[in-house]
């Protein structure tokens, strides 16, 4: 496997007819942490959106976790999501089960067979983002960091080779922010890759790192000033 898990060559996003962000040009390595940043509006999410299958690639290149974006087929959707985790702004928890409910859901629909690797599995995560008690409890009785690190948790499951973190700090106040930040630069640390979206720029001044911008329909790197 090649060191590089994200590519995009000369790549023109669309939202239906509407041109969105061309001609983008981006390489993402093995244990990279990358920011996406940008106005409401200006192409995060439809890059986002292109890099886990929603929208098709039709102009130019690209290839993420082996996948080709422009050759790719629904049916390997599925396949490609195992590859990658996915975190939203808005936990996308289910609110009829338990944390641990929730996350035996996706190993099983993920091919998942044996209960104890399962449950191994799910102490595992919820140990890395500090939430290994809390297996019991249901969505609506945590907060929302907490509810934000069982997403995180859940990205984690199948080993991804790349996290997709859209704006994980979104419904979160500073403090909660900050919280789940050091979550995702711990899981950075052990060697996973994220790129994540945010409109949080205290965050990208706390914990520095290479950055892109969506502006006037194109991305580009933005050098961060050394405070």
């Amino acid at each position: 496997m090649s060191e590089t898990v994200l590519e995009l060559r000369d790549a023109t996003i669309y939202q239906g007819d509407s041109m969105v962000l061309s001609k983008v040009n981006f390489e993402m390595k093995k244990g990279d942490f990358v920011y996406l940043i940008g106005k409401t509006g200006s192409g995060k999410s439809s890059f986002m959106k292109t890099l886990y299958g929603d929208l098709q690639l039709t102009e130019g290149e690209g290839s993420i976790v082996d996948f080709n974006l422009k050759t790719m087929k629904e049916k390997d959707i599925p396949f490609l999501r195992r590859k990658l985790g996915i975190v939203f702004q808005d936990f996308k928890l289910l609110p009829d089960r338990t944390i641990n409910g929730n996350l035996e859901f996706v190993l099983k629909a993920t091919g998942w067979k044996e209960k104890d690797r399962i449950k191994d599995r799910i102490d595992t995560v919820l140990d890395k983002v500090a939430m290994k008690t809390k297996g019991f409890k249901y969505p609506h009785e945590l907060s929302g960091g907490e509810q934000q690190r069982i997403a995180i948790a859940r990205a984690l499951l199948n080993d991804p080779e790349l996290i997709l973190a859209d704006e994980p700090t979104g419904n979160l106040d500073p403090q909660t922010s900050v919280e789940v930040m050091e979550v995702l630069q711990d899981i950075n640390k052990n060697g996973n890759t994220i790129l994540m979206a945010t409109h949080d720029y205290a965050l990208l001044l706390k914990y520095p790192s290479k950055t892109l911008k969506c502006d006037e329909n194109k991305v580009f790197e933005v050098v961060q000033r050394k405070s």
